[in-house]
């Protein structure tokens, strides 16, 4: 067994002042650092008077970095992993070095700090006994839809991570079948402008369409899980064929606003309807 060690350092999201001891003894102790942003790392290792050498270290990495790290942990050297902020490997970069860290034998050790969605989810006050981490949605509407509606059952607390000038676009997505849902944003925390959103998600795609500033800053998003607490959406035979014969043409979206047009019926009661049939196919 190699004694060389390969440590997951978390760092502050914005507080510098959340930065644990261990983490700064650990950073300036190993030979190496690898960094999801090198330039971003510097300004942190600053603060903290560490004078290590830093690689880059993300998804897109050249394997002549990874092989940087795994050179270093050969010859007995230590080399930690940070992310841009937070506990790597959430949401971000790292999954292929631990790996293979591993695979090789070497000594893997996590060094706890901050992490966004849990402490967001601590500040809920959305159940959080159980949840589910979805990390960040599609970029694509329909790949985004179709993933919302495949969590339309989900009973634990959804979080997902969301960049600013995508906000709006989940929210109202998310509105297409958790409209009376209860959902949290939490923007900025641990920064000075933290803000903390509550109300049906139908309520929080008025508030960040009416704020601009609510469209800033690192953001995520929390929704109560799926509670079957009310009967399902009752509408008549003539409602029912009609949308028998559209789900045959139509995604379940459009032959819902299909048939609204035609039977006067609410659109989301539809789609509701349509996606508590195909679940108890």
């Amino acid at each position: 067994m190699f004694q060389a060690t390969l440590y997951i350092v978390a760092t502050p999201i914005g507080n510098l002042g959340d930065m644990v001891p261990r983490a700064v003894e650990v950073l300036q102790s190993v030979a190496l650092i690898a960094a999801e942003d090198t330039r971003h790392s510097r300004r942190l290792l600053s603060h903290f008077s560490i004078d290590v050498p830093l690689v880059p270290y993300h998804d897109h990495s050249r394997e002549h970095n990874i092989e940087k790290i795994e050179r270093h942990l050969a010859a007995g050297d230590s080399v930690a992993l940070i992310s841009d902020a937070g506990t790597p490997l959430i949401a971000d970069p790292g999954y292929r070095i631990v790996s293979r860290a591993r695979a090789l034998g070497y000594r893997v050790e996590p060094i706890p700090g901050p992490c966004a969605l849990i402490a967001a989810l601590s500040a809920s006050g959305l159940p959080s006994d159980r949840f589910c981490f979805e990390g960040f949605l599609p970029a694509k509407s329909a790949a985004r839809e179709s993933t919302l509606s495949s969590l339309a059952y989900e009973t634990r607390t959804l979080i997902f991570y969301e960049a600013p000038h995508r906000l709006l676009d989940a929210l109202k997505a998310m509105a297409l079948t958790w409209a009376d849902r209860q959902a949290v944003i939490a923007r900025e925390i641990t920064k000075t402008f933290e803000t903390f959103l509550s109300g049906t998600v139908s309520e929080l795609v008025s508030i960040v369409e009416q704020d601009a500033n609510q469209q800033r800053g690192e953001i995520v998003i929390m929704v109560r899980g799926y509670h079957n607490d009310k009967a399902t959406a009752v509408i008549d035979a003539k409602a029912e064929h009609t949308m028998n014969i559209l789900l045959a043409e139509f995604p379940v979206k459009k032959a819902a606003a299909l048939a609204a047009e035609i039977t006067g019926l609410k659109k989301r009661d539809l789609y509701q309807w349509a996606i508590e049939r195909s679940d108890g196919c």
